[in-house]
């Protein structure tokens, strides 16, 4: 299953108001978001049959189509009982769900007030976005030569398809020097994220991590600072430059796929899968899969 194309596969998926079989879900290809990027996405995973924070990422759903300009024709509770029947019609307990909204094919070119918003969700086993042995040693993380935008010049707070053009770029440059996945700064050359994730560093039984004013503030990264909370471990969000780097002694990503992954290496420095990360790691699991 987990080999198999994405556009052939058994099972069922919803769009539009209803729920069709998998290989029967498709967009033409003059669909405007697949020339300009006008989609808006999610990314959240199901554990024992429950998707961890569905609400809150269905309302960040629903906030990046408005930042993007456009109405999703369905409620969030629309969104939210779709999401958890398709489970079911799947017969799958722990998954990953994906909700998309995009913008049709009725006007091509930059302009679109017409086109027609679809929305569809899909939902598929998936199992760890890196692999155990991966995580238990820690990535290695290239340094992109990109860098993510400005607020003033992309919908930075939005998660939207076009933003991950150069996430994308960065990942496979960073593959094909054999690593796991590459970190961005942001463009004022501050430590940013990496490709699809957010990142925290240990310092000083500290946790330090970018303030995400030019990227998303993840559900996974908000989690993981409230767990860390509880255990009074101070959290520092701040600006953090490239050189700082040297004197973290930890380093993690997270993210809905990612989860709470250990780093051992970001371009030429080098971190530990310390007790505080696997502390984390361990209260993150132990929060999804309801045994907290």
């Amino acid at each position: 299953m987990a080999s198999a194309p994405y556009n052939d596969r058994d099972g069922w998926m919803w769009m539009d108001g209803e729920y069709l079989p998998w290989r029967e879900c498709n967009a033409h290809v003059l669909t405007h978001a697949l020339h300009y990027g006008g989609a808006v996405f999610e990314g959240q995973r199901a554990y024992n049959g429950t998707i961890f924070k569905l609400k809150e990422h269905t309302e960040r759903l629903f906030n990046s189509a408005k930042i993007l300009g456009y109405e999703i024709p369905y409620t969030q509770d629309d969104i939210n009982n779709a999401c958890k029947t398709l489970l079911e019609k799947n017969e799958l307990v722990d998954a990953y769900c994906r909700p998309i909204v995009w913008r049709g094919s009725e006007m091509m070119g930059v302009s679109a007030q017409q086109n027609t918003i679809h929305a569809a969700i899909a939902v598929w086993e998936w199992p760890s976005y890196f692999s155990p042995e991966a995580r238990l040693k820690g990535l290695r993380l290239d340094i992109s030569t990109w860098r993510r935008p400005a607020p003033d010049t992309a919908p930075t707070n939005a998660k939207a398809s076009g933003l991950y053009m150069i996430c994308t770029m960065s990942k496979h440059a960073a593959e094909a020097k054999g690593y796991h996945d590459a970190l961005m700064f942001d463009y004022r050359g501050q430590v940013a994220e990496a490709t699809g994730a957010n990142i925290f560093f240990v310092q000083n039984g500290e946790l330090h991590t970018p303030k995400p004013d030019c990227f998303l503030d993840g559900i996974t990264r908000r989690t993981v600072i409230d767990l860390a909370k509880k255990r009074q471990i101070k959290v520092v969000e701040r600006a953090i430059m490239p050189d700082e780097m040297a004197g973290f002694e930890q380093a993690f990503l997270t993210g809905s796929a990612a989860e709470v992954t250990p780093l051992s290496e970001i371009g030429p420095y080098n971190f530990e899968v310390g007790e505080m990360t696997k502390t984390l790691m361990f209260d993150y699991d132990a929060l999804v899969k309801g045994k907290a």
